[in-house]
């Protein structure tokens, strides 16, 4: 199976403009994604950007980048504006967040492996919530799922509800998992997810994987024990320096 990683990287953001260029420890946010990313089991590795200074950086460090529209709205939409700019065409690809500087390469193969059932559709992480804090934080999603791996709904909100306990508990007596924004598509599937409507729970809870599900779209998970260490603010740097030292 023959698969492409591509690494959505904007500018512009509200909460930390130049994001993907911020230094970590000698090298910048966008080059260490890429690095652990070649690390992995893909066979080609892209940077889909909507600025120059960020395609000119992937080019100075010996990566490859390529330009998309400004106007996408998700991540999915630029990585299938990229990917239909590449020459070479694969059978899935992997959409890896470009404020995630320590992904892991084992987590990117966990979700390649998903791909070996030639029916699966759409593949993602999950870990295991470890603590009530990760359990109630609603800037991590959390998702409940089906016998047979499949993502059945993601939610802000800790699920399922535990009739008969008391929240505190929860924890105790339930294994609950939170999503780790990793994707892997069907090359052909991610042509038709750029083609669905806003659904209705999709706004409802600001997540995008559940317009896929609200159209009938099948979600694999697969489990990581790694944490990852994502870089939403000027406030992250600090913690993910000091997750370099350790």
């Amino acid at each position: 199976m023959k698969a492409v990683g591509i690494i959505p990287a904007r500018y512009a953001s509200t909460r930390f403009p130049g994001k993907p260029l911020v230094n970590l420890g000698g090298k910048s946010m966008i080059r260490r994604v890429y690095e652990q990313a070649q690390a992995s089991e893909l066979a080609a590795v892209v940077v889909a950007t909507d600025d120059e200074r960020i395609f000119s950086h992937v080019h100075e460090f010996g990566g490859s980048a390529v330009m998309t529209s400004p106007l996408h709205q998700s991540g999915t939409d630029r990585c299938h504006e990229a990917y239909e700019q590449l020459q070479e065409k694969y059978e899935v690809v992997v959409n890896i967040q470009g404020d995630e500087p320590f992904i892991q390469p084992e987590q990117i193969n966990r979700v390649l492996s998903c791909f070996q059932n030639p029916d699966d559709q759409i593949a993602t992480l999950i870990k295991p919530v470890k603590d009530q804090q990760e359990l109630l934080n609603p800037n991590s999603p959390k998702v409940v799922v089906g016998a047979q791996g499949q993502a059945l709904y993601f939610s802000r909100h800790p699920i399922p509800y535990l009739r008969g306990h008391d929240q505190e508990q929860w924890l105790a007596q339930h294994a609950y998992f939170k999503h780790i924004g990793i994707y892997g598509y069907r090359s052909q599937v991610l042509a038709q997810l750029t083609k669905l409507q806003q659904s209705v729970l999709e706004k409802a809870e600001s997540l995008e994987q559940l317009r896929w599900l609200e159209h009938g779209f099948k979600i694999i998970t697969a489990t990581t024990e790694m944490e990852t260490i994502g870089i939403d603010t000027p406030e992250d740097v600090e913690k993910a320096l000091q997750f370099l030292q350790s």
